[in-house]
């Protein structure tokens, strides 16, 4: 049965339905789990039905660089599509997730099988290709302090806010830094710089924006 949040299901007619129960696996994993390492050989793909996950690789002296955070009804593993095979970047669980997983072999056959699904897998590329040149942009032309702004901005958006007004999230300082291509001390340095000023407030690894309009300034 189809699966409302799975990208594979959405996208392939209802009669391969079928096919996708017999060559799927239903897979959980745990908050803080890795889900594929950078480097191992590609054992398939994922689609996203719950939960949320960092897709990171290693950076520059030995830092990692959190390139983007995937939600429900995204894919994962596409990168290592190609001709080595092996995942280019990692993907760790932070919360728990649920996908569904297929292998190598059934995706090629569903892209075949499935004009709607190969179509939609080329605008996903096509959209994914354009955020990672626009991160990479951001990264290179943008201060510091303008990149920890817009993804502050870009987590609550992505995670929400809980009843208190936190980012509905328990991301460690460390990984905002390294979503924000910084390093912990510069972050740490920012964010009490900016609760001084009201724009933000903290409790414990939470973080509230109070003046989004504040951070966005900031962003140049």
């Amino acid at each position: 049965m189809a699966h409302i949040n799975c990208f594979l299901c959405t996208h392939t007619f209802p009669e391969w339905y079928h096919a996708v129960e017999a060559n799927a696996q239903l897979l959980r994993f745990a908050k803080g789990e890795v889900i594929f390492r950078q480097g191992e050989q590609i054992r398939g793909f994922y689609f996203l039905h719950s939960g949320s996950v960092k897709v990171h690789k290693h950076w520059v002296d030995d830092r990692e660089l959190i390139i983007k955070f995937a939600g429900e009804g995204e894919l994962l593993g596409h990168r290592a599509i190609g001709q080595d095979q092996l995942y280019p970047v990692s993907a760790t669980a932070v919360e728990p997730v649920t996908a569904c997983f297929i292998t190598p072999a059934f995706f090629r056959t569903t892209l075949m099988a499935n004009h709607e699904f190969a179509y939609q897998v080329i605008l996903f590329f096509a959209n994914e290709l354009q955020k990672a040149e626009e991160g990479m942009r951001k990264l290179v032309q943008m201060d510091v302090k303008s990149r920890i702004a817009e993804n502050l901005l870009k987590l609550q958006s992505f995670f929400g806010r809980d009843d208190e007004g936190f980012i509905r999230s328990t991301l460690t300082r460390q990984d905002i830094a390294s979503y924000a291509g910084t390093t912990y001390e510069t972050l740490f340095k920012t964010i009490n710089e900016w609760e001084q000023e009201g724009w933000i407030t903290t409790s414990g690894k939470k973080i509230a924006i109070i003046h989004p309009t504040s951070l966005e300034g900031v962003i140049r």
